[in-house]
């Protein structure tokens, strides 16, 4: 079982990917103000103590109990608190509209769960809300960096612009980068950027 295994994997002392937040969502967060944010399968915290100390209401979910643990230790390093919860992506629900942004950073679905979540996400945001998403692209399985070694969990162009249609693309890009994230995200990359606005 997944939650198991990321159980087990985030016991280890040092924070797997880091405790820095991932760059492309700091870079997008320097162009939009200040709200109400959501951060699914949020692991070990970094990006949601970030946000948090920018001034963001942060909410953030993930199912592993070990990752809880370890964003407490570091909310409470950088003395602050967030709204996180142990939740399974495919039971947690948020009411409709209730937050400014979403951002989903390296967080893989199943093809038999993904569009679901997705679209609970889009129905999360509020009008002219926005989706920040990072993920590894089909490519990666060619890397060693980190992500799913299930082709069917990594994204392409077309997955992302399939489920997430509803939204006005501002910016959906496939890149290869160097990642220095942790201990799991080390090295040469293929990922998808994306950025999606909530219009209607």
């Amino acid at each position: 079982m997944m939650i198991n295994f990321w159980n087990e994997r985030y016991r280890e002392k040092v924070f797997l990917y880091g405790k820095e937040p991932n760059e492309f969502l700091a870079q997008q967060l320097q162009k939009i103000q200040t709200g109400k944010i959501l951060f699914p399968c949020e692991e070990e915290g970094r990006n949601a103590v970030y946000t948090t100390k920018l001034g963001w209401d942060t909410f953030a979910f993930d199912l592993s109990k070990e990752g809880f643990k370890k964003t407490k230790l570091l909310a409470k390093h950088n003395q602050v608190e967030l709204n996180y919860q142990i939740a399974d992506a495919i039971m947690v629900d948020y009411p409709t509209e209730s937050f400014d942004s979403v951002a989903l950073i390296f967080a893989h679905f199943p093809p038999t769960i993904r569009q679901s979540i997705h679209q609970k996400i889009i129905n999360w945001l509020n009008l002219g809300g926005i989706l920040i998403l990072e993920a590894f692209n089909q490519l990666q399985l060619n890397n060693a960096s980190g992500g799913p070694t299930d082709l069917n969990r990594l994204y392409t162009e077309e997955i992302i612009k399939e489920d997430f249609k509803p939204l006005k693309t501002e910016l959906l890009v496939s890149s290869q980068l160097i990642l220095n994230e942790g201990k799991y995200h080390q090295g040469k990359a293929d990922i998808i950027r994306y950025v999606g606005i909530k219009d209607y």
